[in-house]
This record gives C-alpha cells, structure tokens and sequence, in this order.
C-alpha cells in the first residue's frame, strides 16, 4: 500500500480541522439555543407563579378546585419528559439537582420549584409528598409549600430538613453515569400514578437519557418485602434520608 503523499496528508489534516470547527460552531449555537428554551421556560414559570399569586388561572392549568386526577398525572408526566437533559462542555462536572446530585447545603428553592415535602398525614403518620414552594422565609428558616394534589388542598409551614429539591435536569447515563443513582441504593420514589414518595431500592438506572429508573418498592405484601420493578422518571428519584427499613 502507498504511503499518503505530503500533498494529501496536509489536504486531509486542512479538511479535519475545518469539520472540527464546523462541530464546535454546531455545539455552541446548540447551547444557545437550549440556554434561551430554558429562559423562556423559565419566564413562563414566572409568569404562571405571578398569576397564581393574583389568584389567575389559564387554560393549561385550570384551577385546583377544577383539576381532575388525570389531568394532574399528565401534567406531572409531561413535566418529567421535558425535564432538560444536562449537556456539559467537555471536562465539565454535573452540577447539583442534575439527576442523583444533591443540592447545595446552603440551597433555598424558589417559589413554583417541586419539592419532596415530609407532611404529616390526616391519621397521624408522616409521608412525604410532592409539593411546589410557596415561600421560604430566612428568618425562620421555613418553607410554605402547597400539596400538588388539588384533593389535598393544603399549605405546610416545613423546616429545611423536610423538604428534598427535586432534580432540574437529567443526568445522561452515556456521559455522566455517576451522577445517577446505582443499582440497589435507597432512594425515594414518587409511586406511579400517586402524589408520594416511598422508599425503594433501585433495580436498573436509566441507560439512555430517555430512560427511567426501575426500582423497587418496599411493600409487605409481597414475600422479599418488595414490589416487582416500576418505572419512574429522573424527576421524581431523591435520596433517602432515612436508612433504617419501616
């Protein structure tokens, strides 16, 4: 076989060089394009924060009182599957509330953010529930939050140690495998078709950022004390505090 000319090897290395450039164009304007979606989902969540406030609905999101149950499920469905996926330049480290990564010790979250809130129920017992932050006050260092579930219809004053962030962005699992949760590890998970959080161990973490999570749920009615694998999104895994099975 002939060795490439000079002529070639240069012409080819001309032609690397400029498809590496035409990709490094091609990823920045991406990330431009996913910086200013995330602003204007961003001001359409201000927007809805301002009108719920002034007691304004829309017509995507009727009020409480109005909203039926799978109304509700859907909304919290479409919420997960448009969950923005993590892209980082490269060398760059997922950040906190990307998939498994916790938030910052010092983290407020801000009003229209979704939480996993520790509640108290109507019989006596805690559960941990999906909620959106109303307030936090930094005098008291205490959140008012709104149970997500219209049947509920209540507000909780909670300290910081009973409210979980959820996510902001999907970890991928082909790029950052360590920011998502491992295989037999005890997380919190919102139960499909529910507004709470149950402890489960993970049975499978995502293998394409499109994946959910299978885990399973801690439950006594079946024999191993735990349910068959369930799916759930990214958005709706945290970390569990407590380590000691109920």
């Amino acid at each position: 076989m002939n060795s490439v000319s000079p002529y070639y090897r240069t012409k080819l290395r001309g032609l690397y060089t400029t498809a590496k450039a035409d990709a490094e164009a091609e990823c920045n304007i991406l990330r431009k394009a996913l910086d200013k979606i995330a602003e204007i989902k961003s001001l359409l969540e201000e927007r809805r924060i301002a009108a719920k406030i002034a007691g304004l609905y829309n017509d995507s999101e009727p009020p409480r009182k109005t909203m039926r149950r799978g109304v509700l499920m859907t909304l919290l469905q479409q919420s997960a599957m448009t969950l923005p996926l993590w892209i980082g330049k490269p060398g760059d480290r997922p950040p906190p509330l990307c998939g498994a990564i916790p938030a910052a010790s010092d983290y407020v979250a801000k009003p229209g953010d979704k939480v996993a809130a520790r509640v108290k129920a109507v019989d006596g017992d805690e559960q941990w529930i999906l909620a959106e932050v109303v307030s936090y006050s930094h005098a008291t260092n205490k959140y008012e939050v709104d149970d997500i579930d219209e049947e509920g219809k209540e507000r909780h004053t909670l300290s910081r140690r009973r409210i979980i962030p959820l996510p902001q962005w999907k970890a991928n699992p082909e790029t950052d495998p360590e920011a998502l949760f491992q295989k037999d590890q005890l997380v919190l998970a919102l139960y499909p078709q529910t507004t709470c959080f149950y402890r489960a161990l993970i049975h499978a973490p995502p293998q394409r950022p499109q994946d959910d999570y299978s885990v399973l749920f801690e439950d006594t009615s079946y024999a191993d004390g735990y349910s068959p694998p369930l799916n759930v999104a990214q958005r709706y895994v945290v970390a569990c505090k407590e380590t000691k099975k109920k």
